[in-house]
């Protein structure tokens, strides 16, 4: 028996759409992640991009549990001598909301062509409008994430 390796363009791929009010940041980030890879398809191949496209609404209404909203930093280099840059949850959610959806979910797919490929596919959105009408966009009801 031969193993199954899924070829680019036999796929199919849906847009889900996931509303983020009320969720932890770190669950949806990982059901986020998981479309986004294609895990949830039997066709899943690690080295293909087998995933679907994936619309998160109220990115600004997430939730967190303890003291991180306070305690958890963002950090980034300048590139300078001394240039370390921090920023809190709080704030970030203030500045740029769909922010820390994004980089929860970076976190999660691969550091490589392949997981800068699947995250093109995250659409998030700080609102509860998105202009994706047009590509039929269902709403994924399997949140194990829901409250």
């Amino acid at each position: 028996m031969k193993t199954f390796s899924a070829k680019p363009l036999e796929l199919e791929r849906k847009w889900w759409l996931i509303d983020a009010e009320g969720q932890t940041l770190g669950r949806l980030a990982t059901l986020t992640a998981n479309l986004l890879r294609g895990k949830h398809k039997p066709q899943y191949t690690p080295h293909i991009d087998t995933g679907d496209f994936v619309v998160v609404i109220n990115a600004d209404k997430i939730k967190v549990t303890g003291k991180k909203m306070d305690q958890k930093l963002y950090r980034h280099h300048t590139g300078y001598i001394g240039g370390l840059k921090t920023v809190a949850l709080k704030d970030l959610l203030a500045k740029h909301p769909t922010r820390p959806v994004e980089k929860a979910v970076w976190g999660m797919l691969p550091h490589n062509t392949l997981g800068r490929q699947q995250l093109l596919k995250l659409k998030v959105y700080a609102g509860a409008e998105h202009p994706h009408q047009a590509q039929k966009v269902e709403a994924y009801t399997d949140l194990e994430v829901a409250q």
